[in-house]
């Protein structure tokens, strides 16, 4: 596939997820290549609103469900408010797949801690599907999630759902949490201590506000697991998704080429700078 031209996709489903969020489901309207289009968990698609502009967006299905490709979408700005008045049956351009993703293959037969904040979650959903497909080829999973508000927390159907897999934890966490809110109200690093996982065999995805991100890797070297076994999934203005404007340069890396899955040990001195 070209990576410079964007296919025709069809909106085979629109699922309004919250009142800024939703999601859509495409596939291409060329057979060919709906065949051909692979992709792993991590990776994103650059999403093209003809005559508007184009933006990239994670990739939420599982790799392995080839004629189903999940984009959720928060309306943020031109391109995502002009997206968020699409409905099924209309058409976009989508070019992809870019960047490297989750390293699932390495993540067999370890523990796996999967840690997010905010709205951040929409990279690791790929990941979480591709274990629940496979999960007797994992350890323990734990799954950690911290918003703002409750009201920003979305897919509890999902957590729902992921709470009942074998060996999984799934903990959830609000800053501000409404009446009704049956879980934790603090910061998600209180819960922590609760994980369940092997230091020397486990790997761990993160993907959120970076703030958040640090203090996760702070505790987990603190927990004695290497720079090594810690990824996690930057968010940069990507344009080009191949390198090549330099809008995402992040040291002497691109983050839609080189990520936007990073290992800690590759991005630890860079990430350790606030602002950069």
């Amino acid at each position: 596939m070209n990576p410079y031209l964007p296919h025709e996709a069809l909106i085979i489903e629109r699922i309004q997820e919250a009142p800024e969020l939703f999601t859509l489901r495409l596939e291409f309207t060329e057979p060919e290549i709906q065949h051909r289009y692979k992709f792993e968990p991590g990776q994103f698609n650059m999403l093209y609103l003809y005559g508007v502009g184009e933006i990239a967006i994670s990739i939420v299905s599982d790799p392995e469900d080839g004629n189903i490709i999940d984009h959720t979408i928060r309306v943020l700005g031109r391109v995502t408010r002009g997206m968020n008045k699409l409905k099924k049956g209309d058409r976009i351009g989508l070019r992809g797949p870019y960047g490297r993703g989750w390293p699932m293959q390495e993540a067999r037969q370890k523990d796996v801690v999967l840690i997010t904040g905010g709205l951040g979650c929409a990279p690791v959903v790929s990941a979480i599907n591709y274990i629940q497909q496979r999960r007797a080829q994992f350890g323990r999973l734990n799954i950690v999630q911290g918003v703002k508000h409750s009201d920003d927390f979305i897919w509890k159907d999902r957590y729902d759902q992921w709470r009942e897999l074998p060996d999984t934890k799934v903990l959830l966490a609000a800053d501000v949490g409404a009446e009704l809110w049956p879980w934790h109200i603090g910061p998600v690093t209180v819960l922590f201590d609760q994980l369940e996982f092997d230091p020397q065999n486990v790997c761990v995805m993160m993907c959120g506000p970076e703030g958040m991100i640090r203090a996760t890797c702070d505790h987990m070297l603190e927990k004695q697991v290497l720079p090594e076994q810690m990824f996690l999934s930057m968010e940069r203005n990507m344009q080009c998704a191949i390198g090549h404007c330099g809008h995402c340069q992040y040291g002497d890396k691109f983050v839609c080429k080189d990520g936007p899955v990073f290992s800690y040990d590759k991005i630890r001195d860079l990430f350790a700078v606030k602002g950069f």
